[in-house]
């Protein structure tokens, strides 16, 4: 990615009398934008069109692209700190998680574009926090297997994966979801459906 440029304060005609309502705006079309083209094809020019500001009100609040891709990840976060807490059953977290699939997509192809467009850690700005926001999950599931609660094989890392990609799966393969059961992968039953499937698999394993 490419130095951000230096910001520059806005010029008094471009200066919002609400700057919480333009940021909010602001990461609305942003996370529009980034759902919809993922991080290399998306544009800061249609981000500030979506949001109806002046283009460098967001070189201004967010330091360029790379700071408000960065803003949006931490929102993304802070959302699942809603959702999941860490000592909630393994089952009701991924319940949770996959429910977003019928309320926040945008946040899960957010997560999707920036694995297709993966290139090693230098090219993904969530990196670090990522992983870490994913370790009470890691080491929930070593808890689990200490117990004896989860199968000896199960490696922790890998599962934790298999949980994640299979919580977003009604928003990475909605033709999958709707070639096999003709229904849209995006309405709330089908959603409900599935997130209780899951978390059936994964109490049947605990079990």
């Amino acid at each position: 990615m490419t130095a951000s440029k230096p910001r520059r304060s806005p010029k008094p005609q471009e200066r919002q009398r609400d700057p919480e309502r333009t940021r909010r705006l602001i990461l609305e079309a942003a996370g529009a934008e980034f759902a919809a083209k993922g991080y290399a094809g998306a544009r800061i020019a249609s981000i500030a069109a979506r949001a109806g500001v002046n283009q460098q009100l967001i070189s201004y609040y967010f330091d360029g692209k790379e700071g408000l891709y960065k803003a949006m990840s931490e929102k993304w976060a802070e959302r699942q700190r809603e959702l999941v807490a860490p000592e909630m059953p393994l089952s009701e977290q991924l319940r949770r998680l996959a429910l977003e699939g019928a309320t926040n997509r945008d946040g899960m192809r957010l997560v999707a574009w920036s694995g297709l467009e993966y290139e090693g850690p230098e090219s993904d700005p969530d990196h670090g926090p990522r992983a870490q926001r994913l370790t009470p999950t890691v080491e929930r599931i070593e808890a689990l297997k200490a117990e004896g609660r989860l199968p000896e094989w199960i490696d922790p890392p890998s599962f934790t994966v298999l949980l994640m990609a299979a919580a977003m799966a009604p928003v990475t393969l909605p033709h999958v979801v709707e070639g096999l059961t003709g229904t849209d992968p995006a309405s709330p039953d089908f959603v409900r459906g599935y997130a209780d499937q899951l978390a059936k698999l994964v109490e049947h394993l605990e079990a």
